[in-house]
């Protein structure tokens, strides 16, 4: 037992513990903003995650965060239902399948974070007509100073037209990190022409994902667990025994 409560820190200065000390992403995935699926329109996605509603009157987690007029929740094809030219195409989390954020006007909308965030954003998106791009801004509304930008080439259309009958499909995955706070997020490109879903902060990785090690780490970091381990041991069995 003394050497188990002795590597306590060296295994925490390793990272061990460093999930109970960080919440968890928070991941938009745009379900249930349109009132049903398919919609006969998209709804504005407005305060669906700010305690309020979105233009249909449904409500999402109050996360505080708000849409700009222009963020609109579009339906997103699945196997027998057409509502639209973008779909998940199968890929992804099943419970993200049947909305994401677009807009068909200007050409950027805003998402507004009043409390701020930090550490990284990132999302999935499908476009193949034109590139677009992401900022993240200290301040609302595009305000402030600019912390990141995240270029956007276009996607390849390579999902089975027949089953999902999209063009926007697959969606690929991109993030960004960056310092300070941030309580805007401006996503631009032409109207109609761009698709985001699962849009997640505090995370590069969309959907709050960690990239598991690869085996070499992994093996890696096993070996100097062992080393720890075995030195401490050796260091316990030099010591004169003590009298009882």
């Amino acid at each position: 037992m003394r050497v188990a409560w002795r590597l306590l820190p060296v295994l925490a200065g390793l990272g061990l513990f460093a999930g109970a000390a960080h919440a968890s992403p928070i991941v938009l995935d745009f379900e249930g903003v349109n009132a049903t699926y398919p919609p006969s329109a998209p709804a504005q996605v407005l305060g669906f995650y700010n305690g309020g509603t979105s233009s249909d009157g449904t409500s999402g987690p109050n996360f505080g965060i708000g849409f700009t007029d222009s963020s609109l929740a579009i339906c997103l094809n699945s196997p027998g239902i057409s509502c639209s030219n973008a779909s998940r195409g199968g890929a992804g989390s099943p419970a993200s399948a049947r909305g994401g954020l677009f807009s068909l006007s200007g050409t950027e909308t805003f998402m507004n974070v009043p409390a701020g965030f930090d550490t990284g954003f990132s999302f999935f998106y499908a476009a193949i007509n034109d590139p677009s791009s992401v900022s993240v801004y200290a301040g609302l509304g595009g305000t402030g100073s600019l912390l990141a930008t995240l270029n956007l080439p276009t996607t390849p259309s390579g999902c089975d037209v027949s089953l999902y009958g999209a063009d926007l499909c697959p969606f690929l995955p991109s993030g960004i990190g960056f310092s300070g706070t941030a309580q805007s997020v401006s996503f631009a490109g032409v109207a109609g022409q761009v698709v985001f879903d699962d849009i997640t902060f505090g995370s590069t990785t969309p959907g709050g994902l960690t990239p598991v090690p690869e085996p070499a780490s992994l093996v890696l970091f096993g070996a100097g667990l062992s080393g720890i381990a075995l030195a401490a041991w050796r260091r316990r069995k030099s010591r004169p025994p003590t009298a009882a």
